[in-house]
């Protein structure tokens, strides 16, 4: 537990990004060492960073209620999720649309220690930033599409629930339709079956 306790403190303390982030550091934490799922992200939004919740946003509301389909309550549960990111503070906006990449120290700081220390029954993954770190090699789309194994638990691998990844949603309709019912069926039941 110590090293949990640790962890927690050197995230929620961390300000080596202020010279390079748009706003004050605000790192997010949530979770227990022993949750029922960890969800690996990219970073928060402005919204959720400002608020201190991770997924507070628009992205978050099409997460938690369409495709997890489960309660506010349930998801900001720590026994039930550890949610972790690329990065802890909002990176800024890009030129273009959606947000800048999450710098790659925080990833090597703190993603690196929380995949030792936090010990989940389910991993969850979102989007092409995490994806990459996990799978290096790999497509995201094909990783969506197949079932996989971290530390001997099952791993999935979601695209981003932001609106701006419309194109991608347009793209492959079988994900909601198909693919993602596997997935949130075995969410449901982790968190309201254990």
């Amino acid at each position: 537990m110590k090293s949990y306790n640790k962890l927690k403190e050197d995230i929620i303390s961390c300000r080596d990004c202020r010279s390079i982030l748009p706003d004050e550091p605000n790192p997010i934490f949530q979770g227990l060492k022993n949750p029922k799922i960890m969800q690996i992200g990219q970073a928060p939004s402005k919204t959720a960073m400002k608020e201190e919740k991770a997924f507070w946003d628009a992205g978050g509301n099409k997460l938690i209620d369409e495709w997890y389909q489960i309660r506010k309550d349930e998801f900001y549960n720590e026994e039930n999720f550890y949610i972790a990111s690329m990065a802890k503070c909002f990176p800024g906006k890009a030129k273009g649309q959606g947000d800048r990449k999450p710098p790659k120290q925080c990833a090597k700081k703190f993603l690196e220690r929380e995949l030792t220390i936090i010990e989940p029954e389910l991993y969850i993954v979102i989007g092409s930033y995490a994806a990459k770190w996990f799978f290096p090699n790999e497509k995201l789309t094909d990783l969506i599409y197949q079932d996989h194994m971290y530390r001997g638990k099952p791993l999935f691998v979601i695209p981003h629930p932001s609106p701006l990844n419309y194109r991608w949603f347009h793209k492959y309709p079988k994900f909601e339709q198909e693919r993602l019912k596997i997935i949130r069926a075995k969410i449901q039941d982790i968190i309201k079956n254990r």
